[in-house]
């Protein structure tokens, strides 16, 4: 039989010791359940927090390039569809010098609609504007001019830790159809010789006039040259409209990646940190119970004391 002491009664000294670390087990597993997180802090786990709060950086950064995607396919998007409108409008000035070409035609009225035409390719250009910036219309005399456009495709971290940004470039030196400087110019106000070639002499697209030709041969030579002109400026464009096409593509296809690439490091975050929620409730069921029968140890142990009156009596 073990001493009876009124100074330290030691199995209820044993079931508080055994309650505390009960009610302890018990907050901890509350905590996992209300937060939906096995290691919420780096108290936790801190090789695992560590990881994981680096993955939440880094999937926020997925996000931003993911809206850089968007934003340059938005971009793209109304580039290619102002080209496809203006092959559509120069393949009709083409049609009008084709009927130009037959003989007795009255060339003004055909220059009328031709001049409407060359007006429509200019509000085109102008109008394929998307977030400040036109890839149709250009000055590249001004300050700051870039023709090389980069979007902001890819956030990667080597395994020493190193982040960079990936980017895809564009080339829009061979998208623009007007450029206002004096030492360049883009498809349609380029000067064209008599095969339709880009030259230092000649007449643009946007500037040809057939009003004043007649039926001499000097002046359907000049037909035809614009004729070839009209076509070659069709070629060039429909050229600039497949690279849009196939950079858009590229954009649709990094996007998805990025999406699939975000979803995977969540799952990955998920595996490290989050608490399986049936694992804790049915601890907690446990430990409930634990509760109760350390608090009636402790109970029973605290009467045993007063059984220590009655060696008085």
């Amino acid at each position: 039989m073990g001493m009876s002491s009124i100074n330290t009664n030691y199995a209820a000294v044993t079931a508080l010791q055994n309650l505390q670390i009960t009610s302890k087990e018990m907050l901890s597993t509350q905590n996992r359940i209300s937060t939906g997180l096995r290691v919420a802090t780096a108290e936790d786990n801190a090789a695992y927090w560590s990881i994981a709060t680096t993955m939440r950086s880094d999937n926020k950064a997925l996000s931003t390039v993911q809206d850089a995607l968007g934003l340059g396919k938005a971009t793209i998007n109304v580039a290619y569809t102002a080209m496809n409108s203006s092959i559509d409008v120069t393949s009709e000035i083409k049609a009008k010098l084709v009927a130009a070409r037959e003989p007795g035609v009255d060339r003004t009225k055909i220059q009328t609609e031709i001049k409407e035409l060359q007006n429509q390719l200019k509000s085109i250009a102008d109008s394929a504007t998307f977030s400040g910036q036109n890839w149709l219309s250009v000055d590249s005399s001004a300050s700051g001019y870039n023709a090389t456009k980069t979007i902001v495709s890819s956030f990667t971290r080597s395994a020493a830790g190193t982040v960079s940004v990936g980017t895809i470039s564009i080339d829009t030196s061979v998208t623009k159809l007007y450029d206002s400087s004096s030492a360049a110019n883009g498809i349609l106000d380029a000067s064209r010789d008599s095969t339709g070639a880009v030259a230092t002499t000649g007449t643009a697209l946007s500037s040809m006039d057939i009003s004043a030709l007649t039926d001499s041969t000097t002046d359907l030579t000049t037909l035809d040259g614009y004729i070839k002109a009209a076509d070659a400026a069709v070629k060039e464009m429909t050229a600039s409209a497949t690279s849009l096409g196939s950079q858009k593509q590229r954009i649709n296809m990094q996007s998805d990646f990025v999406s699939a690439l975000k979803s995977a490091i969540t799952e990955g975050i998920a595996q490290l940190v989050d608490a399986d929620m049936n694992e804790e409730s049915t601890r907690l069921q446990a430990l409930q119970v634990k509760q109760q029968l350390g608090v009636q140890a402790l109970s029973i142990a605290n009467q045993s004391s007063q059984n220590i009156l009655s060696l008085f009596r």
